[in-house]
């Protein structure tokens, strides 16, 4: 038999914390990548005698020194384990297969972007000098005196901020500015810079060697990073927990005084700078630093307390291993064993990792889109995407198929018509409805206003008249419009008495084209005068009923420019207004039939036909009571008494079929149109590639 591959021998090894069943362990340290690699005892024994070359008499070897019971196979498993990375003796003329492992590991370029992009490390700082000479000089903070004392003062802060809630309330709203903000960055760069300096001290504390200090760019945001992976050589756990809870601990120390000193000074310039520290700090450890789901120091303190290494890839393991179970009942072994507590919790934590990743990935690639480059953050959009949601869902598909031979029938029919389902939701052209908020209105109205400096000198109608066309609806006067006629007519008679004498008069004469056009202008001012005369007698346009007369207007009174008169109101049909968005109003045509919904208090439900749609999208909005200011459902930007769409929106009209009460009254609702048959793939891809089309410039 082939003789087992010889140690590297700069290979360092380390007692570690006893495993979760008691078992003892050890760490493996490769210094030249770094990396710590935890051993059972299996393992250890396993190494111990790894000179004798031989898997079975090492696995005899064992067998007889220890309780353990080992078979050559698990001699063999160790052997694939440590040449997988690469902590065997390699023999000469491996170098073409080195280089090939080196490039299977780090894929093609765009595997590299993809990983860099969502995250990679900046080292700025060679750390371990520095470190060496403030941990003895700072070593009071690190003492259980300050510790207590910073409790107690914590407490009595935190009592403050609780009787002063309103005031550390207002003053976090009060710094919602572009210079509060940036003042936020700058302190939060500050308490993050004591965060990693407490990972730091308290490993060098350990006597820990911390390489490198800088930046790591998670999906392009920046996070301080401290290189204190040499704590996997600790043999305590409580020692591995202090160093993974030291940055935690300093943002809180630092909450804890900040609060009280805000409480405590008076006001101006420190004050603002305690609130800052104060709620900066409680804030980023609380929300972030906190959090197990991703690998800062929460994900780090819950591993170390449950004393399970690559928590997250365990966790992730024992998901997908217990999905494919209960997808298919494969009776495959877990990749570890729990018990069914502990294999429960682990299950729910990593289905809570994926989601919490989800949304935070795809929160910050909204900001960008909102903040920064929109084309940028659609790309990212899509990014995040692929690498979070499809890629490892081909990737658990790809591990359903290589297992399909094992798969029962029955079971892969169960889940193959649901998912046969979906997909044929997707590309069918189902019917569909353009939903939205509507107005009931009458097919046709008229609003009349007073002009400037007006006396009402008739009201033939009140509160609810009918009216027929033709009929008038109100008469008033104005002494400047009666001013403006006199003038007229006094250069209009001038005008005339000058052509007539220029039959007599040469002079006249030779001035009678100066003449012609004077007597042109005076026209056209009386014709102004005349038309700016009818709106003052205005008469009735249509048939119909008038509303919304003052009731304390009487003839004599005088009245302001623009103030209502009263309206005029159709008889006869009525039509109802909606607005539907580009990719909706793509669905509709003339014709199509659809349901106004009133709120039963106030009416019944309305068939309805669309009348005409409009092809350009609409400036603005004259609707008023659509729009989300008035309790509509528009999304509009108001500049006085005008209302802006706030996007693309095209006006809807339809029929109403059948009469209705109340022919005054407007009324908002719910319109259902019966739209065109469309796949939702075939919509969401056009709506993907219109914002896509449109953000980015073409």
């Amino acid at each position: 038999m082939t003789s087992l591959a010889v140690l590297r021998e700069e290979l360092g090894l380390y007692p570690a914390p006893r495993l979760a069943d008691g078992q003892p362990a050890w760490t493996l340290h490769d210094p030249v990548k770094n990396q710590f690699f935890q051993l059972d005892w299996p393992s250890f024994e396993i190494l111990s005698r790894w000179h004798l070359r031989q898997p079975a008499e090492i696995a005899t070897a064992v067998s007889q020194d220890t309780t353990l019971a080992l078979a050559e196979a698990d001699v063999l498993r160790l052997q694939d384990f440590l040449q997988q990375n690469q902590l065997l003796q390699q023999p000469a003329g491996q170098a073409r297969e080195l280089a090939a492992r080196l490039q299977r590991q780090r894929g093609s370029v765009w595997t590299w972007l993809l990983h860099h992009y969502l995250f990679f490390r900046v080292p700025l700082l060679r750390a371990d000098p520095l470190l060496g000479w403030l941990a003895p000089r700072l070593s009071a903070l690190f003492s259980r005196r300050f510790l207590g004392l910073t409790l107690i003062v914590g407490l009595l802060g935190l009592a403050g901020v609780l009787r002063n809630a309103e005031a550390y309330a207002g003053t976090l709203v009060d710094l919602f500015s572009w210079q509060g903000l940036a003042a936020y960055g700058l302190t939060l760069a500050a308490v993050k810079l004591a965060h990693e300096l407490s990972h730091g001290l308290m490993a060098k504390r350990f006597g820990c060697r911390v390489p490198t200090m800088g930046v790591a760019l998670m999906v392009l945001w920046p996070v301080a990073y401290t290189d204190t992976t040499e704590v996997w050589k600790l043999p305590r756990a409580r020692q591995r927990l202090a160093v993974a809870g030291a940055g935690i601990g300093a943002e809180l120390v630092i909450a804890a005084w900040a609060t009280a000193a805000w409480l405590w000074l008076p006001e101006g310039g420190l004050k603002t700078a305690a609130f800052l520290l104060s709620s900066t700090t409680w804030i980023s450890t609380l929300l972030v630093n906190a959090s197990p789901f991703m690998r800062f120091d929460g994900y780090f303190l819950l591993s170390d307390a449950v004393n399970m290494p690559n928590l997250h890839a365990r966790a992730f393991a024992l998901a997908r291993w217990q999905l494919r179970e209960m997808l298919f009942g494969l009776g495959e072994p877990a990749p570890e064993a729990f018990s069914r507590r502990k294999t429960l919790a682990l299950v729910a934590f990593a289905w809570g990792t994926w989601l919490y990743r989800l949304g935070l990935f795809l929160g910050v690639a909204l900001l960008v889109y909102h903040f920064f480059v929109k084309a940028v953050g659609i790309a990212l959009f899509g990014i995040e995407l692929v690498w979070f949601i499809a890629a490892p869902v081909a990737s658990e598909l790809k591990a359903w198929w290589a297992r399909r031979e094992r798969i029962h029938p029955r079971r892969g029919l169960l889940l193959a018509v649901p998912l046969l389902a979906l997909v044929l939701l997707f590309v069918l052209p189902l019917p569909g409805r353009v939903t939205g908020m509507g107005l009931l209105q009458p097919a046709e109205q008229l609003t009349l206003y007073a002009p400037a400096g007006a006396r009402v000198t008739a009201l033939p109608h009140r509160h609810g008249d009918a009216v027929r066309q033709g009929e008038p609806l109100f008469a008033i006067e104005s002494p400047a419009l009666q001013l403006r006629a006199l003038q007229a007519q006094a250069r209009a008679a001038s005008v005339q008495g000058l052509a007539a004498a220029s039959a007599f008069d040469a002079q006249q004469r030779r001035d009678w084209q100066l003449a012609a056009e004077q007597m042109q202008a005076t026209q056209a001012e009386a014709r102004t005068v005349s038309a700016d005369a009818q709106r003052y007698a205005p008469t009735a346009p249509f048939t119909g009923r008038f509303y919304d007369l003052d009731p304390d207007l009487h003839v004599g009174d005088w009245v302001a420019q623009n103030e209502v008169l009263g309206r005029l109101v159709a008889t006869g049909p009525r039509q109802v207004v909606t607005y539907a968005d580009e990719q909706e109003v793509r669905r509709l045509a003339v014709g199509d039939e659809g349901l106004f919904i009133v709120d039963p208090l106030r009416g019944p439900a309305l068939q309805l036909k669309v009348r005409s749609i409009e092809r350009d999208a609409a400036r603005t909005l004259n609707e008023k009571l659509l729009a989300s200011p008035l309790g509509g459902q528009l999304p509009v930007r108001q500049q006085g008494e005008v209302f802006y769409p706030e996007t693309a929106l095209y006006r809807v009209t339809l029929d109403v079929a059948g009469g209705i009460d109340e022919p005054e009254q407007s009324w908002r609702g719910l319109v259902s149109i019966h739209a065109r048959a469309e796949p939702l793939a075939k919509r969401i891809a056009r709506h993907v590639l219109s914002v896509f089309w449109r953000e980015a410039g073409f």
